[in-house]
């Protein structure tokens, strides 16, 4: 089962709230064709960027029905589906109908900072429980744990239906051990979109990108390059991203890039609480940053 369509670019699809912060349903569809028709290799719906943790299952499912809708079979999907307490993630994959939904991508358990060896029981049980295809996801920064690359690489040589991780950890020396290291057909994608470039041209497989939200066809264009080797194509496509990227997060994920969104009457910018709208100044830098891209 290694074998996958999911290198290239992969895009966190943020989720569009109403003012009064039901889910905008139509902007959905928006951003779902947007992204399509912007040139992305495959949509990650309810990761993080999703605002997932503020989302009920009936509406995580409702949201992943209409994009497998609007997507009409075009592209692949990942859905996440993750959590802390093991049992519960294995019960939201044997209840979510997931039909149309080619991988799932799994956060590394939060909070509870389990051990290794924690890690990877939490992983074998999942793989063990589902025929899906499984992308593990490091990013400590929100977890507070980190998976070591030897236990990375043990899943990857363990289990058949685990097929790739999305590293955010933004250790390059541990992302390039996992790549050198790696079995054939294990994809190492980008969880950091300011070093989705280098970690390509160390090997890696693409990235699942926040700022390819806003920005679809202008990421897909480091992507490209980079994984077919031209580096100066690579570097001018990187560099015209670079600035925009350390904005988004300035003030937390997704705030930034809604008002890139929103800039581009995709969406409006409204959260759920407890994230709020980014600063007045932060909106202004964003929206001069965007203008400087797209012109």
């Amino acid at each position: 089962m290694k074998k996958s369509n999911l290198s290239g670019l992969g895009v966190a699809m943020v989720t569009p709230f109403t003012e009064d912060k039901a889910i905008d349903w139509d902007a959905l569809k928006k951003l779902t064709h947007f992204l399509i028709d912007g040139g992305v290799d495959y949509l990650v719906v309810q990761g993080t960027t999703g605002e997932s943790p503020t989302i009920s299952q009936e509406e995580k499912q409702k949201i992943l029905d209409t994009v497998i809708t609007e997507n009409a079979g075009r592209l692949p999907i990942v859905f996440g589906i993750g959590g802390n307490a093991t049992a519960n993630v294995v019960n939201a994959l044997k209840t979510f109908k997931l039909d149309g939904v080619d991988a799932i991508l799994s956060a590394s358990p939060y909070y509870n900072k389990p051990t290794q060896e924690g890690i990877y029981a939490h992983y074998k049980h999942l793989a063990e429980n589902t025929n899906l295809p499984i992308i593990l996801y490091n990013v400590p920064g929100r977890t507070a744990s980190n998976i070591a690359a030897t236990t990375t690489l043990r899943l990857a040589n363990d289990f058949d239906n685990i097929i790739a991780i999305k590293e955010a950890s933004g250790d390059m020396e541990q992302i390039m051990h996992i790549i050198n290291e790696r079995p054939d057909n294990f994809l190492v994608i980008s969880g950091d979109d300011a070093i989705t470039w280098p970690i390509i041209a160390a090997g890696g497989d693409g990235v699942i990108s926040v700022v390819g939200n806003g920005f679809p066809t202008e990421f897909k264009a480091v992507v490209e390059a980079g994984l077919n080797g031209d580096m100066p194509a690579a570097n001018l496509a990187h560099y015209k991203l670079f600035p925009i990227i350390s904005l988004l997060f300035a003030e937390g994920n997704p705030g930034g890039i809604k008002e890139v969104l929103a800039h581009r009457k995709i969406m409006g910018t409204a959260m759920r609480l407890p994230l709020v709208n980014v600063s007045d100044g932060l909106k202004e830098a964003l929206i001069l940053s965007t203008n400087k891209i797209l012109r």
